[in-house]
């Protein structure tokens, strides 16, 4: 994908200072000129037997993987490695010189959605509150649940969407060249969840804002992780979420 090898392109170096791969996320911690930061991401599982080949076919050397090369595991063909490779990349990205608002992704969509036809591509919790404040709302899901359209949809329906939201998760797929292609041109595009990257480089690709999350308590998150917690406790750890754009646009969220 284009848009991962411009992503991979930005990074500087680090080194791998941990690397935590959780049942429901992975957070990867790099340090970069003296300064720690860690980068989250969803793992991806697969169905497995234990005798036959591993997830991580180089469990217990990780740390020794310089950091951009850590990275670049986001384009592996083993899927937990990509979730590594994911967290290692917004861990090595250094902070965005942006406007930002503290809003969640919830709350962006709401306030770009009044009135309009909005597309969100994942099946996110706040799907029932968000469907009394936005005009139309259509969910794609590669596995739906009722009232989703299947994936496959999106062909018919993003063309149609004024507001179109992304899960960062179509970066780790890779659908998300494809979802931005889709988009008409006047659309407003988020991407949204902890596996966003926050990078400019999203900017270039027809991506408007960014809902993401920035990790301010790394221990308490990667013991978090490490003992099975969902994005809701992981949150509470020490995850500040936030949604950055350019300043042109930003006035669009208030304040």
């Amino acid at each position: 994908m284009p848009l991962l090898d411009d992503l991979l392109a930005t990074l500087p170096d680090g080194d791998v200072v941990e690397v935590c791969i959780g049942i429901h996320w992975s957070a990867v911690v790099v340090e970069t000129n003296g300064v720690q930061r860690c980068g989250l991401a969803t793992t991806l599982l697969t169905d497995h037997e234990h005798h036959l080949h591993p997830d991580v076919p180089v469990a217990g050397e990780l740390l020794d993987f310089p950091a951009r090369e850590l990275a670049a595991q986001v384009k592996s063909d083993q899927p937990t490695m990509v979730g590594v490779g994911m967290a290692a990349v917004n861990a090595l990205l250094p902070p965005l010189d942006l406007p930002s608002r503290d809003l969640n992704a919830e709350e962006v969509i709401a306030r770009l959605g009044t009135g309009k036809p909005v597309a969100l591509i994942g099946h996110f919790p706040f799907i029932p509150r968000l469907e009394g404040r936005v005009g139309q709302l259509t969910v794609l899901e590669r596995t739906p649940r009722p009232g989703d359209l299947p994936a496959s949809a999106a062909p018919q329906v993003l063309p149609e969407a004024e507001v179109v939201a992304i899960t960062g998760m179509a970066l780790l797929n890779g659908s998300m060249e494809d979802l931005l292609a889709l988009c008409q041109p006047d659309a407003q595009v988020i991407v949204l969840g902890p596996t966003t990257p926050l990078s400019p480089v999203l900017f270039d690709y027809g991506v408007d804002f960014l809902s993401g999350s920035l990790v301010t308590d790394i221990e308490a998150v990667l013991r978090c992780i490490r003992q099975g917690g969902n994005f809701r406790q992981v949150h509470k750890a020490g995850v500040r979420l936030v949604t950055y754009a350019t300043p042109q646009l930003i006035q669009a969220l208030g304040t």
